[in-house]
């Protein structure tokens, strides 16, 4: 874990203001994003142990939590707005964003010898992300009416979902969004989370049971985070290189699962042109800063 300082508090709030966006943006992978900065490693190793050097654990996860939460703040319903009115430049952004960490990736890759197996980790991994995502704009039938997140067998479900998506989260290409989506609660949940943040709906019975409800959720997630994260850090550390190749499938497929076909107008090509640009100088800036600060 690297030291301490002015810089690199600020640079991990940035890194947590994106891995706040990757919670709530479909498609978008936190765990890449994470390995695409550079925090990846010492994420996994602190979410796998938290107790573990408590103090110092807390210092470095601080200023993550405070640009996460900010982020997601201020931009919980300007991505609502974009993703419903500018589909196809937002979904492009983000298609960017991954491509762009894909040297990254390939980066640790080059550490060890690639061998014929693990192709076939690739392969598996490529089809699971391309499942998943696929399933998440289907109409995957789950037998529960997820449109009241107040009833009874929501109430149960919903952590459910959460516990799963927490243990997903870990595990570099999976997008947690996908997967709501995939179980149906994605929507209800950020219609829950958009109320909790409307000034006007405070200190009111609404406010308070929904507030109840997503507590429960991200206590689930959380939960689900910390028990799959040794399984995760196993890998990483023992089958490095299978590993990586495996994110690597994990990628090419959420990539491939959040395309939203091409624009349509000018208007709409010229944003999806910009959103592209956008997406890939933000990887790279991350690639850059990364090293800076994770030296």
């Amino acid at each position: 874990m690297k030291q301490n300082s002015a810089n690199n508090f600020f640079y991990r709030m940035l890194c947590g203001a994106f891995l706040g966006i990757s919670v709530i943006a479909p498609g978008i992978s936190g765990s890449i994003m994470a390995v695409m900065m550079g925090i990846y490693d010492d994420l996994i190793q602190i979410i796998s142990n938290p107790f573990k050097e408590f103090k110092k654990n807390v210092t470095y996860l601080l200023p993550m939590g405070i640009g996460a939460l900010i982020s997601m703040v201020l931009l919980l319903k300007a991505l609502d707005f974009l993703f419903a009115h500018y589909p196809v430049p937002a979904y492009l952004l983000f298609m960017s964003l991954i491509a762009g960490g894909i040297p990254t990736v390939v980066d640790e890759i080059r550490q060890d010898a690639v061998k014929a197996k693990h192709f076939v980790g690739t392969f598996l991994a490529f089809a699971f992300a391309l499942s998943i995502g696929l399933l998440a704009k289907s109409d995957f039938a789950i037998g529960i009416d997820t449109t009241d997140a107040t009833t009874t067998a929501m109430r149960i479900y919903l952590p459910i979902c959460g516990g799963i998506a927490g243990m997903m989260s870990m595990v570099p290409g999976m997008s947690i969004s996908m997967l709501l989506m995939m179980f149906s609660v994605y929507e209800p949940l950020l219609a829950l989370a958009t109320g909790i943040l409307t000034p006007s709906g405070w200190f009111t019975a609404p406010w308070y049971q929904s507030a109840l409800i997503v507590a429960t959720v991200a206590v689930a997630f959380l939960v689900g985070m910390v028990l799959f994260s040794n399984i995760t850090k196993v890998i990483f550390k023992k089958h490095h290189t299978l590993g990586f190749m495996m994110v690597l499938g994990f990628m090419a497929g959420s990539v491939i699962s959040i395309f939203p076909g091409l624009p349509q107008g000018f208007t709409n090509w010229v944003l999806s042109l910009v959103a592209i640009a956008v997406g890939l100088g933000i990887s790279y800036l991350f690639k850059i800063l990364g090293k800076k600060f994770n030296m």
